[in-house]
């Protein structure tokens, strides 16, 4: 699985590994965890780019869900289902990303029953491409109806409106218009030779020449899932870290070390 992660490499470098016009400002991060704002990467709209840096929260929240907490247990997908998932398959099939990454990390269950973290990264520490998933998603309104993603009919999933929390009026005196969250999830394999030991399951990383028909939106089914596979054996090197980074409010260096 993928529960953490970091990202520290300089943005020029981003812009340059990802073929990028423009990158958003990010500061190094050291404990990257769910529900927070990630940097990812995704196929441009436009015809001056090819691809598009975006930030989109962690954990992904399907089109038709009633609130924003689904996505706090969706911030993995199993790459060998997400194609069928309901939760999942109309991403896989329109909405994919990259999610760069120089490092992830993973608890060892030791014998006196503790949990010792890991930092796991290339041998050359340079950073690598995560295979992803998104998602648009705004409140459902009173009548029932899907405020975004109108297109994507015929789930079984969806239900009829519930009453949520009552948002905080305008200055006006007018409640607020529904905010349009767009969210991501990683994909996870079986795990493979350098990371057995520690779990059973690792993030898919995508090698730089999948990237462009993970992206690419006429890519068919059966090649995108000919890409999901655990990756190459021999190329992982992983250090054993502080238990600092179990907190998710700590980011600092100190995670690594």
């Amino acid at each position: 699985m993928c529960g953490r992660y970091t990202l520290k490499t300089p943005n020029p470098r981003l812009q340059e590994l990802f073929g990028l016009q423009d990158v958003p400002h990010l500061v190094p991060r050291f404990n990257i965890a769910p529900t927070q704002s990630v940097f990812a990467i995704r196929a441009a709209d436009s015809a001056a780019a090819l691809r598009e840096a975006v930030m989109l929260r962690w954990g992904l929240i399907p089109f038709w869900a009633k609130d924003l907490a689904i996505g706090n247990t969706m911030i993995n997908a199993r790459a060998e289902t997400a194609a069928e998932k309901p939760s999942f398959r109309q991403a896989f099939l329109k909405r994919r990303c990259l999610i760069p990454a120089d490092g992830f990390f993973e608890w060892e269950k030791l014998a006196n029953g503790k949990k010792q973290p890991w930092w796991i990264r290339m041998q050359d520490e340079e950073p690598f491409a995560m295979a992803g998933l998104w998602e648009s998603w705004s409140p459902k309104s009173k009548t029932g109806a899907i405020d975004s993603r109108a297109g994507d009919t015929g789930n079984t999933e969806r239900e009829s409106w519930s009453p949520m929390a009552k948002p905080e009026l305008t200055d006006e005196g007018e409640f607020p218009a529904p905010k349009t969250v767009q969210s991501c999830t990683i994909l996870t394999i079986n795990a493979n030779a350098d990371m057995q030991s520690l779990h059973d399951r690792m993030p898919v990383i995508l090698p730089i020449e999948a990237w462009d028909a993970w992206l690419n939106p006429s890519t068919e089914k059966a090649a995108l899932q000919a890409l999901l596979k655990p990756f190459e054996d021999g190329h992982l090197i992983r250090s054993a870290v502080s238990t600092i980074v179990n907190r998710p409010t700590v980011d600092s260096p100190e995670c690594i070390r």
